[in-house]
């Protein structure tokens, strides 16, 4: 008997507050008549002042749409037809080459691969015994033919981190965000230190392969090359604070970077500064162009152009970069009475610099940095700086990939949470203002 038989289930829809501060609203659409599971329509409204009011608009759009799709729903009698059994596969697609809806099988798979597929499903599973050549062919026809595993595959009550980088002082508070989510799902946090495991020889992702967790969330990554074959066998991935544009669209979470760092330049211009020095980060990363963008946005609107004479970008987010940066500055005829930094590290190293050249802060020289680690409230003076809600970036990336890991879909891609500027005492009026 069919699961839709006798009184139909009513669509009231529910609205759940993310620990983001953003609303998921949830309508339940009916069954799915070939999986036979429950069907739901759900969208995410961002945090705001009047969230709650688009929270109950959407919610009432979508018990309305639910209600047309039922209205027009068409009864139809009879069994369904049942399909051919792929024999290598053991799944719908008449002779091995698609499954219903023209998704490629594996026997497909490992037809245009010149294998056979018990070796296309080792590579799907993360398992021993295939050459890395092959491995690597496999690989790349399983992204460029966009196959998606038909079957689905018990996963381990897990949730894996990959940091492609880890600074211990985030790596902590976001994993700290991704288990307080994880732990109310009866989930467990893994981690995987991916630049490490590349400088090993191992393969960091036939490992999690192996281990199938439920989603992975990408932290600090790159273009990431290896979401096309997470994606084939139906690991949802989310990114925090990607370093650059991915390859393919992956749903993010990052700091709004920007306005956190429009707030401390008008910090430094409210207290009087106008030669603003900026260090920044490598500017191929997007936090560090967000960062510096927002400065000049913050200068521009004051009527005080960034004086590009101040400008440097650094090699990395490191002391080295600020002390480096800072003492060139410091021997400038007229140097910068003030250092926007971008990070707290970075600015760590104008301290240093400051201090090597008999250079007073902030009496002589205002700091600012960003991130807000625990170092920055112990060093001497304690640093002004912008702290970015790394907890929360974690906690949040873990609801998307576990909405994700459910079939479920939300609205929004990219979410940036809101900074704060910490005003310490590294940051003063200018000498003789």
């Amino acid at each position: 008997m069919s699961s839709e038989s006798g009184p139909r289930r009513r669509a009231r829809g529910e609205v759940e507050t993310l620990p983001s501060g953003s609303l998921r609203v949830r309508v339940y659409a009916g069954v799915d008549p070939v999986s036979k599971k429950r069907e739901y329509l759900v969208r995410t409204v961002p945090a705001g002042p009047q969230a709650g009011q688009e929270a109950e608009e959407v919610r009432a759009r979508l018990l309305q749409e639910v209600a047309e799709r039922r209205a027009g729903a068409q009864r139809v009698d009879g069994r369904r037809p049942v399909p051919d059994i792929d024999a290598d596969t053991g799944v719908a697609g008449g002779k091995g080459h698609r499954r219903p809806g023209g998704a490629l099988t594996v026997a497909a798979v490992a037809r245009l691969a010149g294998v056979s597929p018990p070796t296309v499903s080792k590579v799907l599973n993360g398992r021993s015994g295939v050459a890395p050549r092959t491995r690597r062919r496999v690989e790349e026809l399983l992204r460029e033919q966009g196959y998606r595993r038909p079957e689905k595959v018990a996963r381990a009550a897990c949730v894996e981190v990959a940091f492609y980088g880890m600074q211990s002082y985030m790596t902590v508070e976001i994993m700290r965000g991704v288990k307080q989510v994880a732990v109310q799902h009866g989930l467990a946090v893994g981690f995987t230190d991916v630049l490490r495991e590349a400088s090993t020889g191992r393969s960091w992702v036939q490992d999690l392969l192996a281990r199938r967790p439920t989603g992975m969330i990408a932290v600090h990554a790159g273009a990431m090359p290896e979401h096309g074959l997470l994606d084939a066998v139906a690991i949802p991935v989310v990114a925090v604070d990607p370093a650059t544009e991915p390859l393919h669209p992956v749903p993010s979470v990052a700091a709004d970077n920007r306005r956190g760092a429009f707030a401390a330049a008008q910090h430094l211009l409210d207290l009087g500064h106008r030669r603003i020095a900026v260090i920044t980060g490598p500017l191929e990363r997007v936090c560090a162009r967000a960062r510096l963008d927002g400065v000049r946005a913050a200068l521009q609107a004051a009527g005080v152009p960034l004086d590009e004479r101040l400008l440097r970008a650094g090699l990395w987010f490191s002391f080295d970069d600020g002390f480096s940066h800072a003492r060139e500055l410091l021997r400038l005829p007229d140097p910068p009475t003030a250092v926007l930094c971008g990070n707290d590290l970075q600015a760590f190293g104008v301290y240093e610099a400051a201090r090597q050249y008999g250079v007073c802060i902030p009496r002589d020289l205002s700091v600012v940095g960003f991130d807000d680690i625990s170092y920055a409230r112990w060093c001497g003076p304690p640093m002004t700086t912008v702290r970015q809600p790394f907890a929360e970036m974690g906690a949040t990336a873990a609801e998307l990939v576990l909405t994700l890991a459910a079939g479920e879909s939300f609205t929004q891609s990219h979410i940036e949470l809101a900074t704060a500027l910490i005003v310490r005492d590294s940051t003063a009026p200018p000498p003789g203002h």
